[in-house]
């Protein structure tokens, strides 16, 4: 029997938890992303717009890659939570949750150390002209003490949204937001008493605001939330055990998240060659769809999170269930945000730039990223309730590999026929649902095989 077609219909108490959980990281993300939007739109007013969004453009897509190498514990942690949260036992639980801090304060921080030695030879990999290549590596140089920052909140979310709780997660990021906006503006143009650092001063926002808001969640752990806390004396030592049991499962994640950022990684090297306009163009694109991105995101990590529960409370089909709840609405919120990018795209990239080439360029990339949505939809889903099982592999081959096949695929057509990125996102909206239909199927096979595990 194929329970991912057999499955009974949800009750409405499992269609409230997958809400309940879903809806604050929902929120959650879109105010990370309104974080990365105000400051994109500050620095976009500036004289120099389109160098400096260039050079922020290339310090982001490299942070990004650096986060990704650290994002292992992260995800162990939370799939090993949710699945100790379901089973009802706290106290493992909790010393994940403080193993999880402890080992992301040993890695992450000789890795910051080091990302920022190595930030000007990076930097040159992208043929920057001089004054887009200055703005790139001092904005790198101060995110650097932001990815530690960052790590830390990932962690902590991740802990709390494991045991159910996602609106905490959210709070934070709002304290972030709210400081972030007027400290941004402030650094970037030298108003409200701040010294004026131009494109670097979001950089600065951006660390100090997220800096207190790690502080406010550890606060929460510390006291304790859902029965985790970690407070106390115990699991302080680093212990390799755990941390090999967590990186089992985080270290295909992790693997996944390096390979996409490092296939944008190199897609930013091939379009950088194109110039500062199309650079730019693919900055502001991006920031307008990750919004459409978002209930993707939230419906995954939800599915994650109780397909874990279930793992450990040995009822598989409600995981099932509730993944298949998160892809019917993840599929509804994708499609229609890609339908209203595709009508309004030159409107939003006007927004950001007065630049007719630019605007030119991000708008017919944008209209074909957003016939991806569907796909996308189900990819993100399907791929979030294969992480809750502790199937961090099949993502890792499917999304990870996949996004390679469609770069290179891209690299190579650009160089043969041209198009600049129309010609790069059309690629992608080819292979996507192909990846989509792949993971799905995977889903399912791994659900019938938890079904007849013996208990």
């Amino acid at each position: 029997m194929n329970i991912a077609n057999s499955t009974p219909q949800p009750s409405p108490g499992l269609r409230r938890r997958v809400f309940s959980l879903a809806w604050p990281v929902i929120a959650e993300n879109f105010l990370e992303t309104l974080l990365g939007v105000v400051d994109t739109w500050l620095v976009s007013q500036l004289a120099y717009s389109a160098i400096a969004l260039a050079g922020v453009g290339v310090a982001v897509q490299m942070m990004q890659f650096l986060l990704s190498a650290l994002s292992a514990l992260a995800i162990g942690a939370s799939v090993l939570v949710a699945q100790a949260y379901g089973a009802k036992d706290m106290t493992r639980a909790s010393n994940l949750a403080r193993q999880s801090l402890v080992w992301s304060a040993l890695v992450s921080i000789p890795l910051a150390i080091a990302g920022y030695i190595g930030a000007s030879p990076l930097v040159r990999l992208f043929g920057l002209e001089p004054a887009a290549a200055d703005i790139a590596l001092g904005y790198m140089h101060v995110t650097m003490g932001t990815v530690v920052v960052l790590v830390g909140l990932f962690i902590g979310g991740g802990v709390l949204r494991g045991a159910g709780d996602s609106r905490t997660p959210l709070i934070t990021t709002t304290i972030a937001n709210v400081i972030n906006i007027p400290l941004a503006y402030g650094l970037i143009y030298g108003r409200l008493g701040l010294p004026e650092l131009g494109p670097v001063g979001s950089a600065w926002a951006t660390f100090i605001a997220r800096g207190i808001a790690l502080a406010v969640l550890l606060t929460v752990l510390w006291r304790g939330r859902g029965g985790i806390s970690i407070r106390g004396r115990g699991a302080w030592r680093p212990d390799v055990a755990i941390a090999r049991t967590v990186m089992a499962i985080g270290i295909p994640a992790a693997l996944e998240q390096i390979l996409v950022a490092g296939a944008f990684f190199v897609l930013t090297v091939v379009l950088g060659q194109l110039g500062t306009v199309v650079l730019a163009a693919m900055r502001i694109s991006f920031n307008a769809l990750s919004l459409a991105f978002l209930p993707g995101f939230g419906f995954s990590i939800a599915a994650t999170a109780l397909v874990g529960q279930a793992v450990g409370a040995r009822n598989i089909r409600d995981g099932a269930a509730a993944t298949r709840i998160a892809m019917e609405w993840a599929l509804i919120w994708m499609s229609g945000f890609g339908a209203i990018l595709f009508v309004l795209a030159p409107v939003i990239l006007a927004a950001f730039t007065s630049d007719p080439a630019v605007i030119e360029a991000g708008t017919n990339s944008t209209r074909v990223q957003a016939l991806s949505m569907p796909a996308l939809a189900i990819l993100f889903v399907q791929a979030g309730g294969l992480r809750g099982t502790g199937n961090t592999s099949t993502p890792l081959i499917i999304f990870g590999g996949g996004l390679w096949i469609i770069v290179l695929t891209a690299a190579l057509l650009l160089n043969l026929v041209g198009g600049a990125l129309v010609t790069v996102w059309t690629v992608f909206a080819v292979l996507t649902p192909v990846m989509a239909f792949l993971m799905w199927r995977r889903f399912r096979s791994t659900i019938d095989t938890f079904q007849y595990k013996p208990s």
